[in-house]
């Protein structure tokens, strides 16, 4: 291997910092847009990288991946829409600091986090690769399910105020990762006989449809401005180092806490993001300022995601495992240019690697001034564009990112279909988070279940191999019940509250019937039902995992009805202002109807009219001409500029309709 100078002086060659610049940036705003992921931009640029040097190649990959990663950000801070599921948590904080007119700051400290995370992870990856590595072979099958299940109580925790309807929705969400083909048995499960089920959810599209629906609906309900647009007060640069300095601590446990999930392959952000708010909120001194805008909240979450880029690649590299699919595309790439992935790559004298692994750390680095440039704009633009161009702008993204993942009309219809039973359950109370955590963890938590299954059943104890026989099992299995445990304490800290006559009044305002809640219960009970009634024509490898979530779901749903019934229904800020007004109802059918119609008429003509109805439906006031000129103007630009791009650049095959 050639000593650190020389490698350092490849990686910092002037085309070398140009291609990290640029896939900084092109990442960033791939990641703010949901549904155009890091993988899509790999796939697509990978064949590029054949005629680059192979370091300069890999370099720019590295860099659109730590960037879409970072990107992410930005919509789930701006529009309280996670643009990657790794984002999910940073909504928690981040929307509403961009509500109260913070929305600069939040930007900021998410780009300082960003960066902190992803050095820490780049750095780990260099020097602690090959030991790092062995920590993901510890993990086995029942490791990644109680991983799962920790994750779930964990959003069902933080996201609201009610510990069951977070599992019940956890629950639907898990419900929902089973439709299509089984994982192991190869059943066809829950597709209510439509062929086009049998391929199950997309992710991605139920991420956007379960955020994006709703606040759509939210923001056409009143004529109030989408965010507080605050006063103009720059980057807020020296306000967000003094806020991060003093959460030192917080950003080197959860940048750790990154690396370390983000070594076990198919964990991903996601989780690592929620462990790392979990402990931030229970190491603080504002815990009850957690959800309600906390800069603590933001910086954990944000380390924590962008340093599972680095600590993804310590199997990947050392394993030749990939953590998550932009890895496993980075990871082909490295073997078309000839470099073996395994044991032997950090002895086998190639410097590319570490090249790439410098170049890294690089594009981490160029995270900062790229993030605080397009994030300054970006929430400029978010807080003065007016509504009646705003909603039909989002909106358009949904189709469009939705559409663009497989170039399946399918996916756009069960994205409106989702957002608009998403709008319904945050109305009852249940939260878009869990059932889309549930949705991202239901493969790994089923493979992990039924191996489990299959291993003890093969050994005649079932329970032994699930629970008692893995030391590493108990430490999560003792986490989740320390998380369960946490609602139960803060009940008690509020019913001393209500003995001191200090939050009495508030409680009795709240002991009313939930009715939605208990609405929301029932169509639950009913779901679990038809689970486990549907589960009984199953083969049993098929089954196994169906009949455990279905009776969980019964179980949790039995005892919420009779919670609502007390008046316990919880607090849910993800379904806060989204109601039934007849332009929230306008909004809903004219997106189903766009779903249903441009596979047979064309996307651009459906699209252009979409846009038209959902400005007129965003309009507050009095329209003049010349404003709807210019409305009409900027949106045939908008439907032309993304058309071409579909077409043209990203060579999306678009549906064969009667117009284009």
């Amino acid at each position: 291997m050639a000593n650190a100078a020389t490698i350092l002086f490849e990686a910092l060659s002037p085309m070398n910092l140009l291609l990290a610049l640029l896939g900084v940036l092109g990442g960033t705003v791939i990641g703010a847009l949901p549904g155009l992921s890091a993988t899509m931009a790999i796939a697509v640029l990978v064949p590029f990288t054949f005629v680059m040097d192979p370091a300069s190649g890999l370099i720019m990959l590295g860099a659109i991946y730590t960037g879409a990663i970072y990107g992410g950000a930005f919509a789930a801070i701006l529009v309280n829409t996670p643009g990657t599921p790794s984002a999910i948590a940073t909504t928690f904080d981040g929307y509403p600091m961009a509500r109260r007119g913070d929305g600069d700051l939040a930007v900021t400290l998410a780009t300082i986090a960003s960066v902190f995370g992803g050095l820490v992870g780049a750095i780990l990856l260099i020097t602690l690769a090959p030991r790092l590595a062995t920590l993901a072979l510890a993990f086995q099958s029942t490791e990644y399910f109680w991983l799962a299940i920790l994750g779930l109580t964990l959003i069902a925790t933080l996201s609201q105020g009610n510990l069951v309807k977070g599992l019940m929705g956890g629950m639907f969400g898990l419900f929902l990762s089973m439709i299509g083909v089984a994982v192991i048995g190869g059943d066809m499960r829950f597709t209510g006989g439509m062929p086009s089920m049998l391929g199950g959810i997309d992710i991605i599209a139920a991420l956007i449809g379960l955020y994006c629906i709703p606040v759509l609906i939210g923001m056409v309900a009143t004529p109030d401005q989408h965010l507080d647009p605050g006063e103009a007060r720059g980057f807020r640069l020296f306000e967000a180092i003094g806020i991060s300095v003093r959460n030192w601590f917080n950003l080197i446990r959860s940048s750790l806490i990154g690396t370390l999930v983000g070594i076990l392959p198919g964990a991903g952000g996601s989780i690592a993001s929620l462990i790392a708010y979990s402990e931030a909120r229970r190491a603080s001194k504002n815990t009850a300022n957690f959800g309600k805008g906390e800069p603590g909240g933001l910086l954990a979450t944000e380390s924590a995601n962008n340093a599972t880029v680095g600590g993804g690649f310590i199997p990947t590299l050392v394993l030749g495992i990939p953590g998550t699919p932009p890895d496993a595309v980075i990871m082909g790439a490295l073997m078309v240019q000839g470099i073996r992935v395994g044991p032997s790559l950090f002895q086998s004298g190639d410097d590319t690697v570490y090249v790439f692994m410098t170049g890294l750390v690089i594009a981490t680095l160029l995270m900062l001034p790229v993030g605080l440039i397009v994030g300054r704009y970006a929430f400029r633009f978010i807080t003065n564009v007016p509504k009646a161009m705003l909603v039909p702008l989002i909106a358009f993204m949904t189709v469009i990112g939705s559409f663009a993942i497989h170039a399946n009309p399918h996916d756009v219809l069960v994205m409106v279909v989702l957002g608009l039973v998403g709008w319904a359950a945050g109305l009852a109370g249940f939260g878009a988070s869990p059932i889309v955590l549930g949705l991202v963890l239901g493969q790994i938590a089923e493979q992990g279940f039924m191996r489990a299954w299959m291993i003890g059943g093969a050994r005649g104890d079932f329970m032994g191999q699930l629970l008692l026989n893995r030391p590493i099992s108990w430490g999560i299995v003792a986490l989740i019940l320390l998380t369960m445990m946490l609602p139960l304490l803060r009940g008690r800290t509020a019913r001393r509250l209500v003995a001191q006559d200090i939050v009495r009044d508030e409680v009795a305002a709240t002991t009313r019937v939930d009715l939605a809640g208990l609405a929301g219960s029932v169509v639950f009970l009913g779901l679990a039902v038809v689970m486990l009634m549907q589960a009984r024509g199953l083969s049993p490898m098929a089954a196994a995992f169906p009949y455990a979530i279905g009776g969980a779901l019964a179980g949790l749903s039995a005892l919420q009805i009779l919670r609502s019934l007390r008046g316990h229904g919880g607090i849910n800020a993800e379904g806060a202002g989204a109601d039934g007004t007849v332009r929230g109802l306008v909004l809903a059918a004219t997106m189903l109807g766009w779903a249903l119609v441009f596979p047979h008429l064309g996307l651009f003509v459906t699209s252009l009219a979409a846009c038209i109805i959902l400005m007129l439906t965003g309009q507050f006031g009095r329209l003049t001409a010349r404003r709807l000129a210019v409305y009409l103007a900027c949106l045939l630009a908008m439907v032309v500029g993304f058309y071409l791009t579909l077409d043209r650049v990203l060579n999306v095959p678009l549906p064969q309709a009667l117009l284009f």
